[in-house]
């Protein structure tokens, strides 16, 4: 039994930014692994990706992330394009790779399934029905609201969200995504719509602004930390943040603590190109120097210390 296990597909991306051109690794599931490496938790990755990027997964294993690879004629190929203003990105895809199938997964046991759809079919409904009775369903939305025409990405609804969304326990969108889902601009609302379909915990990330999080009963506002140098590359902070967020609520942490060591997490990741790479200890050090204040509770509590072991 784990007590993370993360499902999707690794990408070869291109990132082009205002100041360089990278190709790279990418993907919820590339950014996700590589952010919760270097914490105190039992984790494992399901990914499927064409044999010529091969070389990722090693990569991966070589930092000892455990990983079970399963087969695709192709990889996921993605141009991701940012302008000085990184909380906006347009994309491209320029190669789709192989969905995942229920039988595919059947014989890994977790306390958290965190999926990570980077397309609209690369998870069928019956896939999360499914991990939803084996242990808890963490979803990054983004991939279900995404159509591809002609290699360019549009924003589409997910026709069966209201089937699908009972059986997630957490659900991560940025709040152009909850728009889409929900017709509903304003987070608060949109949030509690969600919050009405099924979700537990609802994850609603607004880039330098921060985020909030709801649970049915509070709204915990969570801020976004300010980086301690010149923003580098904002590709895989929703992925980083999320996996701090589940690595603290594996831990026990309550919802404010969990988001705002996430949202830590995210800021250190977007100083650099690629993941993050730190550890429990960096992101702690960001929270007890951050000119936000330190980590308190919404009733202006602090928080005893995480658990910082690397």
């Amino acid at each position: 039994m784990y007590d993370i296990c993360c499902v999707g597909h690794i990408t070869l991306d291109k990132v082009v930014t205002t100041k360089s051109v990278v190709h790279m690794a990418g993907g919820t599931s590339f950014y996700f692994s590589n952010a919760i490496r270097n914490m105190d938790v039992s984790y494992t990755l399901v990914t499927a990706l064409a044999e010529g990027q091969m070389q990722f997964v090693s990569d991966l294993r070589s930092k000892g992330i455990e990983v079970k690879v399963l087969p695709s004629a192709h990889t996921v190929y993605f141009e991701n394009n940012y302008k000085e203003n990184q909380d906006h990105r347009t994309q491209r895809v320029l190669q789709k790779a192989d969905p995942f199938t229920v039988e595919q997964l059947t014989d890994i046991d977790a306390k958290i399934f965190h999926l990570g759809p980077l397309l609209a079919d690369d998870m069928p409904l019956e896939l999360i029905r499914t991990l939803s009775e084996r242990g808890k369903v963490s979803l990054d939305v983004q991939g279900y609201l995404r159509k591809v025409e002609n290699k360019n990405v549009f924003a589409i609804d997910w026709p069966v969200k209201k089937e699908a969304l009972q059986y997630v326990s957490i659900l991560k969108a940025n709040e152009h995504e909850m728009a889409v889902l929900t017709g509903i601009s304003d987070v608060r609302k949109g949030a509690r719509i969600l919050f009405e379909w099924g979700v537990k915990e609802v994850v609603i990330t607004l880039g330098s602004k921060g985020s909030v999080i709801y649970n049915g009963r509070s709204y915990y506002d969570i801020p976004a930390y300010s980086p301690t140098t010149t923003v580098v590359d904002a590709t895989g902070c929703g992925d980083t943040y999320m996996a701090g967020y589940l690595y603290q609520r594996i831990k026990g942490a309550e919802l404010q603590q969990a988001g705002e060591f996430a949202a830590a997490m995210a800021t250190l990741k977007i100083e650099s190109s690629g993941p993050f790479k730190g550890t429990a200890k960096d992101v702690m050090n960001l929270l007890t120097n951050s000119k936000e204040g330190p980590l308190r509770n919404n009733r202006g509590i602090v928080y005893p210390a995480f658990n910082t072991s690397e």
